[in-house]
C-alpha cells in the first residue's frame, strides 16, 4: 500500500495513489482460483460457459496450447484445434469469469516459448512429441 502525502499539489503523487486503486480493484474482481500448470506445446481441454439468452451451457475447447501472453490479471492463451480440416485458433483470458476449469491432457516437449510454426506445417509433421512422466 503506497502512503502519499502530496506536497504542494505534486500530480506524481496522485499517480501512485491511482495505481494503487487500480491494483486493489483488479484484486478484489478477480477470484483467486487454483489453475494448473501448463505452458506452450500442452494439450489442454477449456470448459468454457456459453450463454444464449437465458439458458446456460459448458463447451469444451480442446487444442493445442500455442502461447501464453501477458502477466497478472491481463495474462491469456491461445489454443489451436483442427476443426473439419481447417485450423481454429482461440484465445482465452486467463481469469475470465466464464472460464469454467482448465484440464491439462498431455504435456508436450517444445523448445520455443510460442508455436506459431504450427500453423504452416499439418499431417504427421505437426505431432509433438509427449513427455514421458
Amino acid at each position: 500500500m503506497y502512503i502519499c502525502i502530496p506536497i504542494q499539489d505534486c500530480p506524481e503523487s496522485k499517480i501512485l495513489i491511482i495505481m494503487d486503486l487500480v491494483k486493489v480493484a483488479t484484486n478484489a474482481i478477480v477470484e483467486n482460483r487454483e489453475l494448473p500448470t501448463f505452458k506452450a506445446g500442452d494439450t489442454v481441454t477449456v470448459h468454457y460457459k456459453i450463454i444464449e439468452g437465458t439458458k446456460e451451457r459448458i463447451q469444451q475447447y480442446q487444442g493445442v496450447v500455442l502461447q501464453r501472453k501477458g502477466s497478472g490479471v491481463t495474462q491469456t492463451f491461445t489454443v489451436r484445434k483442427i476443426s473439419n480440416g481447417v485450423g481454429v485458433e482461440r484465445i482465452f483470458p486467463l481469469f475470465s469469469p466464464k472460464i469454467d476449469k482448465v484440464v491439462v491432457d498431455k504435456r508436450g516437449i517444445v523448445r520455443r516459448a510460442r508455436i506459431f510454426y504450427l500453423r504452416n506445417i499439418s499431417g504427421k509433421k505437426a505431432r509433438i512429441e509427449e513427455k514421458k512422466s
